[in-house]
């Protein structure tokens, strides 16, 4: 289990508005992604393929906030296995709050509560 954070993410209300704030006061790319409903965002320099090309930063994404998902900023931690990790998390004190799911084919993600009531994004890459 890697165990890094590799990702973010900030819900929105207001696309446009979020999108708008982010860009101009901080200089992050945000692009929205077609079919997905969601935003990506890179907060520094990215190779052709969208990831970061320098170390020290993670990029992310932006989505409509909903009452199905998580309302406040989440960070994702990456894991060689989602399940085995929510076991793990369980059986110190967290909760599945959304379980594995497909992004598109790069790889799998969940969602969890920990036990001071935190949502954080757990990441397992396809093919891991």
């Amino acid at each position: 289990m890697s165990g890094k954070i590799v990702h973010f993410e900030v819900p929105y209300d207001n696309g446009a508005r979020a999108r708008s704030f982010y860009r101009d006061a901080f200089g992050w790319q945000v692009m929205d992604i077609p079919g997905m409903d969601y935003t990506s965002v890179s907060t520094g320099p990215a190779g052709d393929d969208g990831m970061p090309s320098e170390p020290g930063y993670i990029g992310g994404g932006m989505f409509q906030r909903t009452d199905d998902y998580p309302r406040t900023p989440v960070i994702t931690v990456e894991v060689d296995d989602i399940e085995a990790a929510l076991k793990k998390i369980e059986s110190l004190g967290g909760k599945g709050s959304i379980p594995k799911f497909a992004v598109g084919e790069m790889g799998f993600a969940a969602y969890f509560t920990d036990t001071e009531g935190n949502t954080i994004g757990l990441w397992e890459t396809a093919g891991g």
